[in-house]
């Protein structure tokens, strides 16, 4: 038989009060730290406006690009922006500009703007694209969880040099952790009063994504010459919130059909014209298809020559281990690009490192190369991987490309440069053989 032992009540009380107590200290220990965090989110916030205010000021250094008859965008069929010449048109694509926002990013953040206002100025191009990460609100980098604070700057830079421009969103520019959501951040782009130049579209509500858009080139006589189209290649999935394995998204299935849907309507445009064949167009997105690993490792399996798939045109690979850090999962798009034949360039950004062209299976891959002087450890430091690429599109439908390095003199800066290092990429004798 058991027996129950018999708890005093000045015991349960006891009991009852060391209970209350550590319940109280929690408590406290709580508020302490919301306390302290709402301290350090305040002085943060209050030495990024010192900081964001003396780039600004900087600012008012740059001078608007001295073109000598600038094209004005209209308004195609379609009801998407429209350039309307007989005349090559000019694209500079920018990538990873990766702007902190925030007090401790203040410096390269002017770095990067003085990058960019020299490169577009010495270019003139008709049309700035930049394929992501405008924004890079990483707090123990930045200082900021403040996304906007960098697209304001960016902006405010675009409209100081009065070039017309457009992005797609990359996975850095609406962190999980940001203060503005990807749909915050398409609003804040399409505030067409206060930044007249930006040409940002989010693209229709039906289909996945913040910044699908098309922008067409016409001739006189109304004929597609080109689209050129951006797609959201969205951010992290399958439980990566913050990005910490690197697991990223793909183009969904709707994307696709829509960028089917979008040729389908410009070529039966054009043939209603007598204009035969399919419209030629280019894509531009933030993450690499895996098709740009398939290829690179293919042209590397071969021992760097060229095959029946693939033949290399310039560049070099920088990034370690994976390489190629496309999206995780399966999708169609490079298959539907293939099946209908209009594309024939495509653009990304993502790793800062990479900067190679390579064609595969009639299809141009192209890596913009970065401006970035924050996200990566150092590489403010180092030079080989900034700069820009250089499109030309003319009336018949052809192109021309050619990368830019920032650190030549045709790009004469109105800050000094930085002093950096021409580092080698990745020396053929230590690629690995096959990828991962």
């Amino acid at each position: 038989m058991s027996v129950k032992s018999k708890e005093k009540p000045e015991e349960k009380t006891k009991k009852g009060k060391k209970s209350k107590k550590k319940g109280h200290r929690f408590l406290k220990t709580l508020v302490i730290i919301l306390v302290l965090g709402a301290v350090l989110v305040g002085a943060s916030a209050a030495a990024s406006a010192v900081t964001n205010k003396g780039n600004r000021e900087k600012l008012d250094g740059f001078s608007a690009v001295p073109y000598d008859a600038q094209l004005v965008p209209t308004t195609d069929g379609f009801g998407n922006v429209s350039f309307v010449t007989d005349r090559p048109l000019k694209v500079l694509q920018l990538t990873d500009v990766h702007i902190g926002g925030g007090w401790m990013a203040a410096k390269k953040d002017a770095m990067a703007l003085n990058a960019v206002a020299a490169m577009v100025t010495a270019e003139q191009p008709d049309l700035v694209i930049v394929t992501g990460d405008v924004a890079y609100p990483v707090p123990f980098q930045a200082g900021t969880l403040n996304n906007k604070n960098s697209a304001e700057l960016f902006a405010e830079l675009m409209e100081r040099l009065g070039v017309y421009w457009t992005l797609t969103f990359g996975n850095h520019d609406t962190e999980l952790y940001a203060f503005y959501t990807r749909e915050d951040m398409a609003e804040f782009y399409q505030n067409h009063e206060a930044y007249p130049h930006c040409l940002f579209t989010p693209g229709p509500a039906e289909v996945d994504g913040c910044c699908n858009q098309v922008i067409s080139i016409q001739n006189t006589k109304g004929e597609y010459t080109r689209i050129l189209i951006g797609l959201d290649s969205h951010s992290y999935i399958d439980g990566d919130f913050l990005g910490a394995m690197w697991k990223y998204d793909n183009i969904h299935e709707n994307q696709v059909a829509w960028y089917q849907k979008v040729v389908a309507d410009y070529t039966a445009a054009n043939a209603a014209k007598g204009v035969p064949g399919v419209v030629k167009s280019s894509l531009f997105f933030h993450i690499p298809l895996v098709e740009y690993k398939d290829a690179w490792y293919e042209y590397v399996n071969n021992g760097f020559r060229d095959t029946e798939n693939v033949q290399f045109v310039s560049g070099e690979a920088g990034e370690e281990k994976k390489v190629i850090f496309c999206g995780i999962h399966e999708d169609d798009l490079f298959e539907t690009v293939c099946k209908l034949g209009s594309t024939d360039l495509i653009f990304c950004g993502h790793d800062h490192y990479n900067n190679f062209d390579i064609i595969y299976k009639g299809v141009h891959l192209t890596y913009g190369m970065s401006v970035d002087y924050l996200a990566y450890p150092g590489i403010y430091r180092e030079g080989t991987q900034r700069g820009c690429t250089v499109l030309t599109f003319a009336p018949d439908g052809t192109y021309a490309r050619q990368t830019e390095n920032y650190y030549q003199e045709k790009y004469a800066s109105v800050y000094d440069k930085e002093t950096v290092t021409m580092q080698t990429m990745v020396p053929v004798s230590e690629f690995p053989a096959e990828a991962e």
